[in-house]
């Protein structure tokens, strides 16, 4: 395993994804106002990065740049220091024309970091589809406006491409990667899988473990105590406790993880650390 070079540990929340409405848990937020008053209160307790998903007004995934332009100048006003990562999924719409719109928002509406899946693999309801050719353009976007991305691995494999792609000069170093563990089809939520993708990723680099569903508090542990920062939040999990009994809040998650993070010695990251260690500037 590889531990940071500190002990200070960034939460990314992930609010809201493209996939959950009321009717699974109360408490999604799915419209601009709901993700901005939610995004506040996390941040408040600690969440670092914010990964943010647009909807319509009938609650359904979009990738209309006015809906996320709202979203992130009201979540700005309310958290200037906030790292905003908006999403660029394949889930839905696998072309990059619809994908990269949010990535060209410009002034308080332009985001400091963008998801960037780095292959094709299969939720259990559908395909994300992820072509190298799509997944080459969107780097190259994010990189000539100043958009760090936020890579996301479903298997050791999507590492490899992103060794290749920084062999390359299209991604740049050091790289932070979002290890996701435990979602059907992909890499199961063990130790032994992780370990295979720590074994990948250069020392330079940022990484954190998020967990699907039930996997999230063992994903947490699990990242926790190898040095790994977490990401959490409705997207990835609806529930708090392992009985699915009590519909989660992202409040509840990134309170329970920061709970954590303080219990294993170690510090959650400020606004202003988490910018240093992901080489951001100053909003």
């Amino acid at each position: 395993m590889k531990p940071h070079k500190d002990d200070t540990l960034i939460i990314n929340l992930a609010l809201t994804g493209m996939v959950p409405l009321k009717e699974h848990n109360p408490h999604v937020p799915l419209t601009p106002l709901e993700i901005a008053a939610d995004a506040e209160r996390c941040h408040a307790a600690g969440a670092g990065i914010l990964h943010l998903h647009a909807r319509d007004e009938q609650g359904r995934p979009t990738p209309d740049p006015e809906i996320y332009r709202q979203m992130i100048c009201d979540i700005k006003e309310r958290c200037p220091q906030a790292v905003i990562c908006v999403s660029t999924s394949g889930r839905l719409d696998p072309s990059y024309e619809k994908r990269s719109r949010v990535l060209y928002l410009q002034g308080d509406a332009h985001p400091d970091m963008a998801s960037l899946t780095l292959g094709s693999m299969n939720f259990p309801q559908q395909a994300s589809v992820n072509n190298p050719d799509t997944i080459v353009r969107l780097a190259a976007t994010m990189q000539e406006q100043g958009i760090k991305p936020e890579l996301e691995v479903f298997e050791p494999g999507m590492l490899n491409y992103a060794l290749y792609l920084i062999s390359k000069d299209i991604l740049s170093e050091p790289a932070y990667v979002n290890i996701l563990l435990g979602s059907l089809g992909t890499s199961t939520a063990s130790p032994h899988s992780l370990s295979h993708f720590l074994t990948l990723i250069p020392d330079n680099w940022i990484w954190a473990v998020a967990g699907i569903g039930r996997f999230q508090l063992d994903c947490t542990m699990l990242a926790i105590s190898c040095g790994g920062h977490i990401r959490t939040g409705l997207e990835d999990n609806l529930y708090y406790d392992r009985a699915r009994l009590r519909p989660a809040t992202n409040l509840d998650l990134v309170e329970r993880t920061a709970e954590l993070i303080r219990l294993s010695d170690r510090s959650v990251s400020t606004p202003g650390q988490t910018r240093e260690i992901l080489g951001l500037k100053k909003p």
